[in-house]
């Protein structure tokens, strides 16, 4: 399972574990037994039962996805494996594959698999004792959940063997419903998802979810922070209240803004959004309020602002602290009054307009400073919602990793493969100073340097300004924490290639082309043939390298040619 260990990471400086692209946890078997007595004793023996099958299920569906990325080209019985692996990796015990049929064109499935070294089985003994059933439940939810992914169709894995109950091993049986008793088939805790892969085909009556078009699916996460962002939009979007977005440039603020609309009830109506920064400061109040037929010089015709063209629906003002005062002052009447006034005109206007704001500045500082009113202040922060840095939502970056390759692939014509493994790894660890703005540059980038079909690695995604050594650590082959992080592996190969480049430094007195083929030589042959790591040791980019290359390449052909002729 090699290829699966190269996707567990350690960051130990930020306290996380990924497998892949899901954070992950270590969990002592102590602390597990505590958990599953408590829960036993809080809920009851069914119930508690019910949930950590559930639970399982809800990962083995996951894992199935999982198998597809990794083994895309696999057969039938390595691609399942991944699973039974998966399982292994995370400590759960060792799932043997002992028999696995699958026909796609009868819908037939059997599985038997021997969990050997169940921690659940252990914990269990220790903490309640011998048990009169089967206590893996962990385990039988997530062979069923892989299982029904992977088979296309709904799957009932069930323990027939325990070492709670006394057996020497763990015995799982899995089967389609049909093939079940009545009892098992009822089984409250199964929620089949029903989804097509390339191993099956989907179960009678399934249903594909068409997939999500337009903006919408530009808001992408699952992380504690973006949680509670869509949690406050979730109570603001009934209502009419102005919200204020805060957060770092590149958030996504006016993203965010889009989807509260399209929450609300105005979502049929204009979202006219405004970058306050960009207008010229003698223009502001003209482009917000209008203006009307020779107000100044070059009023050449009267015309609407945003206020007017938003009507009936919402109006996004974005870098709102770099309005003018006077400008505040015509806003805040706008937001109290729902009444403007264009310029040059005494006529007011009535309108019907949400505002929804952003700034990435303290708008309380700029209070004290006398650059902003302080009942404008007051005005648009009833509402705040902050939308978190990226570098605090690293659980999103997978996701939107995914969302911006297919992305970028559709937009120009690109099949862009998956992300290399130390590809993933630098992205996850890398700060983003910029932001979701700059990961979306970053996987566009990636997706145009990369070729059809290969996988974006480091080089195509960071520049030679950004860099990404991340201080992450994998498992070698015999299961320990490599000890050395990619960045302290990066620092001795280039000390190493220094050390052996010296003498031939000191000796050398040929044309400095020369010396560079030297140096190119020797950094290729310490990566073993690998381009992307002779380049990173040579502090140039796998593109620049290989031009080298073939820039030598057809030298050396030039040169042949002239010999022959």
């Amino acid at each position: 399972m090699e290829d699966l260990a190269r996707r567990l990471r350690f960051a130990p400086a930020e306290g996380r574990i990924w497998l892949d692209d899901q954070r992950s946890i270590l969990m002592r078997d102590s602390a597990f037994g505590t958990l599953r007595r408590e829960l036993i004793e809080s809920i009851g023996f069914t119930r508690a039962r019910t949930v950590l099958k559930r639970v399982g299920y809800a990962e083995g569906t996951r894992d199935a996805a999982l198998a597809r990325r990794v083994r895309p080209e696999g057969d039938l019985f390595d691609a399942f494996a991944v699973g039974p692996q998966v399982h292994a990796l995370s400590g759960f015990g060792w799932l043997e594959v002992q028999e696995l049929r699958v026909d796609p064109v009868t819908n037939a499935f059997y599985g038997a698999f021997l969990l050997r070294d169940s921690i659940e089985a252990d914990t269990h003994v220790n903490t309640l004792g011998v048990s009169a059933e089967a206590v893996c439940w962990t385990a039988v939810g997530y062979g069923s959940g892989y299982s029904s992914a992977f088979a296309g169709r709904p799957i009932i894995v069930d323990e027939v063997e325990c070492r709670a109950m006394g057996h020497d091993h763990c015995r799982l049986i899995g089967r389609t419903v049909e093939e079940w008793d009545r009892q098992r088939r009822k089984a409250p805790y199964f929620r089949p998802q029903e989804f097509v892969n390339r191993f099956g085909k989907p179960a009678d009556g399934a249903r594909q979810e068409p997939a999500a078009t337009g903006p919408a699916v530009d808001v992408v996460g699952i992380s504690a922070g973006f949680g509670a962002a869509m949690h406050l939009l979730g109570k603001a979007a009934p209502t009419d209240v102005t919200v204020l977005f805060l957060g770092e440039t590149g958030v996504g603020k006016e993203i965010f803004a889009r989807m509260l609309h399209r929450m609300g009830r105005r979502s049929e109506h204009p979202f006219v959004a405004v970058n306050c920064a960009a207008l010229p400061e003698n223009l502001i109040e003209a482009e917000l309020f209008g203006v009307v037929k020779g107000a100044y010089t070059g009023a050449t015709d009267s015309r609407p602002g945003r206020f007017e063209r938003a009507h009936g629906g919402t109006l996004f003002l974005d870098e709102i602290g770099t309005l003018t005062l006077s400008a505040q002052a015509k806003l805040l009447r706008a937001l109290q009054e729902g009444e403007i006034e264009r310029v040059g005109d005494s006529q007011t206007r009535k309108v019907d307009v949400r505002l929804l704001a952003a700034t990435n500045v303290d708008l309380k500082d700029a209070v004290a400073r006398g650059t902003f009113r302080e009942d404008l202040y007051f005005r648009l922060t009833t509402f705040p919602v902050r939308i978190p840095p990226l570098r605090e939502r690293r659980d999103d970056i997978p996701l939107l990793m995914r969302h911006f390759l297919d992305r970028f692939s559709q937009r120009h014509g690109k099949t862009a493969g998956s992300f290399a493994p130390e590809a993933v790894e630098a992205l996850l660890s890398y700060a983003f100073p910029g932001n979701i703005r700059e990961l979306e540059n970053m996987i566009e980038r990636g997706v145009l340097l990369a070729d059809d079909g290969e996988p974006i690695g480091i080089s195509h995604l960071f520049t030679a300004q950004q860099g990404a050594l991340p201080a992450t650590f994998g498992i070698d082959a015999g299961g320990r924490l490599a000890g050395r992080s990619r960045a302290a592996q990066a620092r001795d190969d280039s000390e190493n290639l220094r050390e052996r480049l010296a003498p031939l430094l000191d000796t050398h007195s040929g044309p400095l082309d020369a010396a560079e083929q030297t140096l190119i030589d020797l950094a290729i042959e310490q990566a073993d043939g690998n381009l992307a790591q002779a380049a990173r040791q040579l502090g140039i980019s796998r593109r620049q390298l290989a031009y080298r290359l073939e820039k030598r390449s057809a030298g050396q052909a030039q040169g042949q040619a002239s010999i022959d002729e």
